[in-house]
């Protein structure tokens, strides 16, 4: 049996970014250089000491900062002693490694068991809640906390949750976001590592792991509080955005579900009913979006079909996806926003003890930001980060979700100060909702 080290703040370096050389990883060390610049001692890692050392060089270039002490170690996933040795050097490692149900497993368990804080970018549930049934018990004895989804996915939903519930006159039931991804003339894309995600995240579905999963680690249903949530059509126009809405396919439901029973079982705290859903432009968009979604959901049910869809990224996103990833310009007009309905009881309401049948108060909250998936992210991440490294957490350890980290920190004072920024647009009392 492996021997679990508890999480120490003696250790050679604040911040080790794995996967430093990645599309991702690389905006990621940009982020921690300027954070961490004069405070912390932090390193990069990766399998190729070469580009590591391009990193560097073209971070240095970038921001005008000297990168001279900074550390490089060479790690690869498929080298348990590499993760070892990488993990008892840090206080925190930032993986960067995807798609993370091939390759994350490893580097959890060596920071559980070296004392390492995790953070991730994960939008993979199946992953997520795989690390939390096989090593929250450990990590809660290590004193380690590991945190997935600190990107896009989920820090915005997540926190917008926690944002909105602290901000509302009352106690908040029901919460609906309505994420718009806004883009410039050139137009917005993706890397191929999330479209690889994509890919191996539908093929799961077939196989029921998942569902299986959600059994044993969530074997008491969830209560409700309130009357329930209704839910939308697939096909919806929203009112709080003005545009035609679908579901939102990614992890931020199952993040959110997961805070909230963690509030109800941890912290004694009535949970919020949760709805997702993404606008498009237009209905035509949300035809194609279904046409072209229906054939890419069957080719990724078999192994040919998935090698197909792999080869040929461009071609099966309609352009979207591919190994270059989006140009500097693309990202600097790309940006998203969420706009969140909250419904509840108001204060006189609550005070009262007699809550009435219908709710009587709303809140409307918005969370904008930059670019998602490679400008939002890193600075997501990189403040969970400085969190740990300069405050104390309201748990002990634990594999959590962000909210369940990092509510009762100054994390969303934090985002606000660096570009993702959380607001009130409007409240209402005494109406029924």
């Amino acid at each position: 049996m492996s021997q679990v080290i508890m999480a120490s703040s003696e250790r050679e370096f604040a911040i080790v970014v794995f996967g430093a050389s990645g599309f991702t990883g690389q905006y990621v060390v940009r982020e921690v250089a300027k954070n961490c610049k004069g405070k912390f001692k932090w390193a990069i890692a990766g399998r190729s000491k070469d580009k590591l050392e391009k990193v560097l060089q073209e971070t240095a270039s970038e921001l005008g900062l000297f990168v001279g002490d900074v550390g490089i170690m060479v790690a690869d996933c498929s080298d348990e002693a590499s993760l070892s040795t990488m993990c008892s050097a840090a206080r925190i490692i930032l993986n960067c490694v995807g798609p993370y149900r091939f390759y994350g497993e490893p580097v959890v368990k060596a920071a559980v068991e070296n004392g390492c804080h995790h953070l991730d970018i994960s939008g993979e549930p199946e992953f997520l809640e795989t690390m939390q049934h096989k090593y929250h018990n450990k990590a809660v004895c290590a004193g380690v906390h590991v945190v997935g989804t600190c990107g896009f996915d989920s820090i915005p939903a997540d926190m917008g949750v926690v944002f909105t519930q602290e901000s509302f006159p009352g106690e908040l039931c029901h919460l609906e976001s309505f994420l718009t991804l806004h883009s410039g003339p050139k137009g917005s894309k993706g890397h191929y590592g999330t479209y690889q995600s994509i890919i191996y995240g539908i093929a799961s579905e077939r196989e029921g792991n998942l569902k299986n999963l959600r059994k044993e680690l969530f074997s008491k249903p969830m209560p409700k509080f309130g009357p329930k949530l209704a839910r939308r059509s697939f096909i919806s126009y929203s009112d709080e955005v003005q545009k035609w809405c679908i579901p939102f396919l990614g992890a931020d439901p199952s993040v959110v579900i997961r805070t909230q029973r963690h509030n109800v079982e941890v912290r004694d705290k009535k949970p919020v009913q949760y709805g997702a859903y993404v606008s498009q432009p237009s209905l035509m968009v949300i035809f194609l979006f279904l046409f072209f979604g229906f054939f890419f959901y069957i080719l990724c049910q078999f192994k040919k079909g998935r090698q197909l869809l792999e080869k040929h990224p461009k071609f099966f996103s309609c352009g979207f996806f591919s190994h270059e990833g989006p140009t500097r310009e693309q990202m600097a007009e790309t940006s998203f926003s969420f706009v969140m309905k909250g419904a509840g009881y108001s204060k006189k309401a609550v005070q009262s003890g007699d809550a009435p049948a219908k709710l009587d108060c709303q809140m409307v909250t918005k969370v904008t930001g930059p670019e998602a998936a490679y400008v939002a992210t890193p600075i997501c991440m990189v403040q969970a980060a400085m969190v740990i490294l300069e405050e104390t957490l309201p748990n002990s350890g634990g594999v959590l979700t962000p909210a369940a980290a990092f509510t009762g920190t100054s994390l969303i004072d934090r985002l606000n100060e660096n570009g993702v920024v959380f607001s009130v647009l409007s409240c209402k009392e005494s109406g029924t909702y």
